[in-house]
């Protein structure tokens, strides 16, 4: 690529950084989208709670969406892997895997998360398939059947709540000794949501759809799906190389207007909430597009 500098460099290309690269686009500015191809969601076989998009895959979602921002001629894509963010005194350098480098005056962290998967066989293959992380994303389509949630503590709690909503066949695996207060426990059985302390150690599939739930101690659970609230880490060093302070939950915090602690450089997407959807990810690079053209624009003029 001969141009090595940009107004602003987006790093993710997946919904966030597509829409926050349109929005740009749109308003002139040249960008480049340095994405490796790799979402979260891409083992995830459908898409939902996005008007106009219901049911698509998440590839295909993309794609369309890529196709519409490569018509704007001032967004160029790389395809890499970022390795090294520098703030300098004009703006910011990128540092690609490959040793490549491009500055840009703006800086906008698409870069979403990694999920951290628990050490139980045959979790990971069932990942966005029927080991789901939203209710709203994939509930419905498991709607009233026998369910399963895998987490501990207020957050098994409450999720508990939501997914209550949508079965009543519900149980509520801890994978060893509940961490719930008493109060919590009781209102688990107050609408008859089973409590299964016992240590799984393995789910059972095929091709990514779950058949049952084994336990150290050898009982199974048959299963049609199972919801999981894991841990997760940010793709991009975003705290060590920029300095840009997470939340308390590991988010990189930003305000109300996409920005994070250090000037200049902006986050959209998984990597600043925990409400993981295509529809709000797009929607917020759409809202960091216009903001960072409004602060360029107020630089320049």
């Amino acid at each position: 690529m001969e141009n090595k500098n940009f107004d602003v460099i987006i790093i993710g290309g997946s919904y966030s950084g597509l829409s926050a690269g349109m929005s740009l686009g749109r308003s002139l500015r040249n960008v480049l989208i340095i994405d490796n191809g790799k979402p979260c969601n891409r083992q995830t076989p459908h898409s939902h709670n996005f008007i106009t998009h219901d049911g698509k895959t998440p590839a295909e979602i993309s794609q369309l969406a890529k196709k519409d921002v490569e018509k704007y001629n001032t967004v160029k894509f790389y395809n890499g892997t970022v390795a090294k963010t520098i703030k300098t005194t004009e703006g910011f350098d990128v540092e690609i895997s490959s040793g490549e480098k491009f500055h840009a005056k703006k800086l906008i962290l698409a870069s979403g998360i990694k999920d951290i998967m628990p050490d139980i066989p045959g979790f990971a293959e069932c990942w966005g398939i029927s080991v789901l992380h939203c209710p709203y994303c994939h509930g419905y389509e498991v709607k009233n059947e026998v369910t399963g949630i895998l987490s501990n503590g207020d957050m098994a709690y409450e999720f508990s709540k939501l997914i209550f909503n949508m079965t009543k066949n519900l149980t509520l695996f801890t994978n060893g000794k509940a961490t719930l207060t008493d109060e919590q426990i009781e209102k688990l059985n107050q609408n008859k949501i089973i409590l299964n302390e016992d240590e799984i150690a393995a789910i059972e599939h095929e091709n990514g759809s779950i058949q049952k739930i084994v336990f150290n101690n050898g009982k199974e659970i048959a299963l049609q799906a199972l919801y999981a609230k894991i841990p997760f880490e940010q793709n991009i060093n975003a705290s060590g190389d920029l300095g840009c302070e997470l939340t308390e939950q590991g988010f990189i915090k930003i305000d109300m207007m996409q920005k994070t602690t250090i000037p200049g450089v902006f986050a959209c997407g998984d990597n600043v909430t925990m409400m993981r959807s295509v529809a709000n990810a797009i929607a917020q690079g759409n809202f960091t597009g216009a903001v960072v053209n409004k602060e360029l624009s107020d630089e320049e003029f």
